[in-house]
């Protein structure tokens, strides 16, 4: 009787660039939806010890997942690529994967701050490429340990015309998170984040408080300072947007995620680099295209860039 060959099993449906807090929650999130996932290390890390994911939902159940490890070398068995880096770890991430990504994988970019997409679409000008912001919170707490610290909105949408064929991404996303919609103007979604981090995380980051504590009157000038200036800049960039609504949106995410210390705090008492630039740095460079001021801003990108330097 003849040997009967089974088919090869298909790659993994995701492949996750970055084992940060927010990747590993993501891939944990994506595995227990029951969808087929794979997180990609640097080819460095091979020789480390790669344990299971120690993972633990909102409702505090701890779960043990077995979920594979790929390297740099395993690329073109990609079918989806979403890039949950540091913003200034995504460039040196994704430079050797030049020349070995299929042309049609889609490549999503999940991170804080803005400027990247531009450059990659720059090293990637054939794949689709989408543009993701969520507002879910995650904490890393040791090796491959996770935990899932809050819920948010997650929203996914096209940064090229080749991305437009991949709203599906956002049902898949959905189906792990709870909650993700497909934005056709998914800038604007970049932007309404991207006023949120430049209020919150350089304040939180050089006074070491939490985000709850911005709610305290000792920095309410401040904040009105910011969200004056914040919309400034994004009224010059087309945007449909009131200091009171920036202000009023901040002071609930402060408060809905109270007990939360910023990435930029994290960063800071971790000793690593910040994501000042992408954030405040980015909002500054658009500031001066436009010829508005916006000295608290600048006030905070240089106080973060000296403490950065001081090693504090």
């Amino acid at each position: 009787m003849p040997r009967r060959i089974m088919p090869a099993s298909q790659p993994p449906l995701w492949t996750i660039l970055g084992a940060g807090a927010l990747g590993g929650v993501l891939a944990s999130l994506l595995q227990l939806s029951g969808q087929s996932v794979r997180v990609m290390l640097r080819d460095e890390q091979r020789a480390r010890l790669h344990p299971q994911f120690d993972f633990t939902s909102l409702d505090g159940n701890q779960h043990v997942l077995d979920i594979p490890r790929a390297f740099p070398s395993d690329i073109a068995q990609t079918r989806r690529l979403l890039v949950v880096t540091k913003a200034g770890q995504i460039l040196p991430a994704l430079r050797p994967l030049v020349g070995k990504l299929p042309r049609e994988v889609p490549i999503v970019l999940l991170h804080n701050g803005m400027g990247i997409a531009e450059q990659v679409a720059a090293l990637f000008p054939d794949n689709p490429l989408l543009l993701a912001v969520t507002s879910h919170g995650a904490l890393r707490s040791g090796h491959f340990t996770f935990r899932h610290t809050g819920k948010g909105e997650s929203w996914v949408g096209p940064y090229n015309p080749a991305a437009q064929q991949h709203t599906a991404l956002a049902d898949d996303l959905a189906r792990a998170l709870g909650q993700a919609g497909w934005d056709e103007q998914i800038t604007g979604r970049q932007w309404q984040k991207l006023a949120i981090n430049c209020m919150i995380n350089p304040l939180t980051a050089l006074h070491r408080v939490t985000n709850g504590e911005l709610t305290a009157p000792r920095f309410a000038e401040a904040l009105e300072q910011l969200s004056v200036e914040l919309a400034d800049v994004m009224q010059a960039e087309g945007m449909s947007v009131s200091a009171d609504e920036l202000l009023r949106r901040t002071l609930a995410v402060a408060e809905l995620t109270a007990e939360n210390h910023s990435s930029m705090l994290q960063d800071m008492e971790a000793g690593r680099p910040t994501e000042i630039e992408a954030i405040t740095g980015f909002l500054l460079e658009c500031a001066e295209r436009h010829g508005i001021a916006v000295p608290v801003s600048r006030t905070l990108y240089q106080a973060i860039k000296e403490k950065q330097a001081q090693g504090l």
